[in-house]
């Protein structure tokens, strides 16, 4: 161990507070004047580490790939043998139909039965929403000569929609069956069970009437019935939806919001009266 004399110990205290002062001033004046300098080396160092990061990033990059690559092969998997289910009910259902219309045909020979005629209708665009006396409602815009009577049958691509209530010489409204007004006798497919499906002027009308014993079953398809001769059998609604408070509702096929084009059909039912043809009592003779 060196030993130092005490006035050198001494000099050596007193200047190291001012060569320390003096070195960081000298670092910060090199950093300012070799600014150029100092970027340079990172970029050396950054061009040297950069494939030495490509070559770790490569084998991750393949683990990467391979887990996605094997998780895609799972899906792909699920997705086959859901697929090779689904074909196969749907050939058991193709061979039932194919039975089932031989039958059919069958038993339409055997009775001599002369199929229906079909209906006779018109496209008509939907020009605007609501309006006149109901709060669901559409009205439609048609040609000067048109065929359009009231209680002619309205259908979309999906659908029941309603029924036509006005006719003018260029337009016709139509209810919609989710009018609070509107009253559609229906049938529940699968228990053959009458109903009438009442509109409440919200998004689902409500089932109402239904036979007692009877339960609407949720997701059960909803069909119209040709009860009093206002519509026609067999019309696709809806499905019943039991709501929160466990009322049965009818979920809707026909796109009431998306409206664009009706179809109005004419089945030549004569089940809805038309107001003016209801008969007026006559008014009593006044007393002398």
């Amino acid at each position: 161990m060196i030993r130092l004399s005490i006035p050198l110990r001494q000099a050596l205290a007193r200047l190291s507070l001012p060569l320390m002062i003096a070195a960081a001033f000298g670092v910060m004046l090199l950093g300012k004047a070799d600014a150029l300098l100092a970027e340079r080396l990172r970029t050396h160092l950054s061009d040297a580490l950069s494939p030495i990061y490509a070559a770790l990033a490569e084998p991750t990059a393949a683990v990467r790939s391979a887990v996605e690559e094997v998780r895609f092969l799972a899906t792909l998997r699920e997705q086959n043998a859901a697929l090779r289910e689904e074909n196969e009910r749907l050939r058991r259902w193709h061979a039932t139909a194919l039975a089932l219309e031989a039958e059919n045909e069958m038993l339409r020979r055997q009775l001599n039965f002369l199929p229906e005629a079909a209906p006779a209708f018109v496209t008509a665009r939907v020009v605007a929403d609501g309006g006149g006396t109901y709060a669901r409602a559409v009205l439609l815009a048609t040609g000067p000569q048109h065929a359009i009577r009231k209680g002619q049958v309205a259908l979309d691509e999906r659908g029941f929609v309603g029924r036509v209530t006005e006719v003018g010489s260029r337009s016709a409204r139509v209810l919609l069956a989710t009018d609070m007004n509107s009253r559609i006798p229906v049938t529940l497919e699968s228990s053959r069970a009458r109903a009438i499906m009442a509109g409440t002027n919200g998004a689902r009308p409500r089932l109402a009437h239904w036979p007692e014993g009877v339960i609407p079953v949720e997701g059960e398809r909803v069909v119209t019935s040709a009860e009093a001769g206002a519509f026609p059998a067999g019309l696709p609604v809806g499905v019943i939806r039991v709501s929160p408070q466990g009322a049965p509702e009818i979920e809707l096929f026909a796109r009431l919001d998306r409206l664009d084009a009706v179809r109005l059909f004419d089945y030549g039912l004569s089940g809805i009266i038309p107001p003016e043809a209801v008969a007026r009592p006559e008014p009593r003779p006044r007393r002398r």
